[in-house]
């Protein structure tokens, strides 16, 4: 048995974190799994849990200002019904886990989860997403790929809580999402990519490449990326052996219960093949 805290505000919860050594908790999909004991025997939360799923601060999808600000609270099923949310990244969220789990998971749990293999995280890190970190007393805004330190680890302090993900409101004419798993949908990711570009005249002018469950956390490089930018996407496809070379260092697996470093390598590289023929012979569609 544990303490637990379910607070009626934001400032309440922050109050609570800051005089309290807690555990935040939205869905709890994630947490329930890795707290499970065994059958008959509750979850082994070692701290006091602090509900925030319910709190109307967190729980928004609005556009300010060129950015959408989703709430670490909003459900993956909402995701996918609001008009405000990118049909790539809709892609994305209806291949996670099954529709009962996306009534209760929240995109704020998939983030803090720090899981490599995260499905929203791709998608995220392509976009250039920023997350917004309170405590108390002050707010602070992060790249995600700051706030991602390693797998299951994050910057979040003992005091903040994660209450905005701020997206820049870019179109973008190129978008490509495969993600590999036992099946198509409803299955934990063996191997994940998440491609957005924009062509001009044949002429790549931004280039965006991530991929996910293939290192400690999602790779993104854009060194890489900025090094074809100005390419044609003829050229690109031609240039592939390079940029895989490029990438080779970055893709490194790890072996698991889910399939074998090779195995997942070989994906990746497929994929980027596959990410670069699609630029070359469709330029401005959506897969």
């Amino acid at each position: 048995m544990v303490d637990a805290y379910r607070p009626k505000t934001l400032a309440e919860a922050l109050k609570i974190r800051n005089e309290t050594d807690c555990l935040p908790i939205a869905g709890g999909t994630d947490l329930m799994v890795q707290k499970a004991r065994g059958t008959g025997l509750g979850p082994g939360f070692e701290k006091p849990l602090l509900f925030v799923g319910h709190l109307p601060e967190l729980h928004r999808i609005e556009k300010k200002e060129g950015y959408i600000h989703i709430g670490p609270a909003v459900l993956l099923s909402e995701l996918l019904h609001n008009p405000l949310i990118s049909d790539t990244f809709k892609k994305a969220v209806a291949l996670m886990a099954s529709p009962p789990s996306r009534n209760l998971a929240t995109l704020g749990g998939n983030i803090c989860n720090a899981s490599p293999a995260g499905d929203t995280l791709p998608f995220l890190y392509a976009a250039d997403a920023e997350l917004l970190l309170e405590n108390h007393e002050f707010e602070r805004r992060i790249a995600i790929e700051d706030f991602i330190t390693g797998p299951k680890q994050t910057d979040l302090k003992p005091d903040e809580l994660l209450t905005d993900i701020i997206i820049p409101d870019i179109n973008f004419p190129v978008t490509y999402y495969k993600k590999v798993g036992q099946r198509r949908g409803m299955s934990l990711t063996k191997a994940s990519f998440h491609g957005l570009a924009d062509v001009l005249d044949g002429y790549v002018e931004d280039l965006r490449m991530a991929f996910g469950s293939v290192a400690p956390t999602v790779v993104r490089s854009r060194d890489i990326e900025n090094s074809l930018i100005g390419e044609s996407v003829n050229s690109l496809k031609n240039r592939y052996q390079e940029i895989l070379e490029l990438y080779e260092p970055l893709i490194q697996p790890i072996d698991d219960a889910r399939s074998s470093a090779m195995y997942r390598k070989n994906v990746c590289f497929n994929i980027l093949k596959d990410f670069l023929n699609y630029l070359e012979k469709n330029q401005g569609d959506i897969i």
